[in-house]
């Protein structure tokens, strides 16, 4: 993907994620596997993320109204938005959350 040499732009915030799993499922590896890519490969250090096992913690899971695991969800900047699913699709996960590219000069 092109975007790699790029820099991050998104409104001066850091991008804040929460990421809920249920357990060490095999969707729940591949999806942490590829946030953690998209963050390294793209978001150089502007983002936090924390990752949450619903079986752990389901009260974290019943007070954000999870329904689907594994769920994404954008914090900060808003508008939050919350992704479903194994996030395969690098593309469509930084449209999703708002993250707009700018050249390097």
């Amino acid at each position: 993907m092109k975007e790699s040499k790029a820099k991050l732009v998104v409104s001066g915030e850091r991008l804040i994620l929460q990421l809920y799993v249920s357990g060490m499922s095999i969707k729940s590896m591949e999806t942490i596997e590829n946030i953690n890519r998209l963050c390294s490969e793209h978001l150089e250090g502007a983002f936090d993320l924390e990752i949450i096992d619903i079986y752990k913690n389901p009260e974290m899971a019943t007070e954000h109204q999870i329904i689907f695991s594994p769920s994404l969800i954008k914090q900060m900047p808003l508008p939050k938005k919350t992704l479903v699913g194994t996030l395969s699709d690098t593309e469509k996960v930084i449209k999703a959350l708002g993250i707009v590219f700018k050249s390097r000069e």
